[in-house]
Formats: structure tokens, sequence, C-alpha cells
């Protein structure tokens, strides 16, 4: 099952997940990722217990529907994990980036301050 497939049978089967009682789907992207994982937890133990009872038997719906919604907390928390970290480089990017016209500007500033009064008198008359 796609992920698309998977949030269409979520959502028409309105799922609901164990955190300080019971909340739907749309309510899991409000979780923080520690809070996102104690729903994992939860989930994942109620999983292996359906398993535990029925080892002969084929995957029951209630084991079924368990480990689609351990699949969709998975997936919540990867897209917040990858949204963080993508938010954590264009940080990282726009400082380098910062520091990079820093340089630049210091080693412009030098350039005119090397140059002798005759050129920046020239310069000068030129912008007027």
């Amino acid at each position: 099952m796609t992920t698309a497939e998977l949030f269409v049978e979520a959502t028409k089967k309105n799922y609901q997940f164990p955190f300080r009682g019971m909340i739907n789907i749309i309510d899991l992207w409000e979780l923080s990722v520690q809070n996102l994982d104690l729903v994992f937890k939860s989930l994942n133990a109620d999983y292996k217990k359906s398993e535990e009872e029925s080892l002969l038997s084929a995957q029951t719906k209630e084991s079924e529907e368990l480990s689609e919604k351990i699949e969709i907390v998975k997936y919540i928390v990867n897209e917040k994990l990858a949204e963080k970290k993508a938010k954590e480089d264009a940080k990282k990017n726009r400082e380098m980036k910062q520091r990079l016209l820093e340089i630049k500007a210091k080693r412009q500033d030098a350039a005119l301050e090397g140059l002798s009064d005759a050129e920046l008198d020239k310069m000068i008359q030129a912008m007027e």
C-alpha cells in the first residue's frame, strides 16, 4: 500500500491513535517527535500483543489496522525529522553565505584602501 493509499484508508476509517485519550490522524501532525514516539511505543506494544495471541492464524483486522497506524506514525516522524534537518541546513547555508559576503566586503575594502590618492580622486570625480 502506498503512503497516499494508507492515509486515505486511515481517513476513511477515522483511525484513532492513543495519546492522552484518543486523537485522530490530523492531530498527529501537531505532536512533537518525542510524543509521536510515545504513540509508536503504545501501538507497537498493542501490535505485539495481537501477534502473540494469534501466531498460527493470518493477520487479523486488528493487527492489520495496528500495522497501518504504526506505518503512519513512522511516516510522520520521518517527515518531521526531514523538515527539521532541512531547516537546520538552510540556517547553516544562510550563516555561511553571510560570512562569505562579509569576507568579500572586507577584501573589497582592503582593495580600495590599497589605491593611491590619485586613483581615489579619479574614482570620486567619475562619480560626480
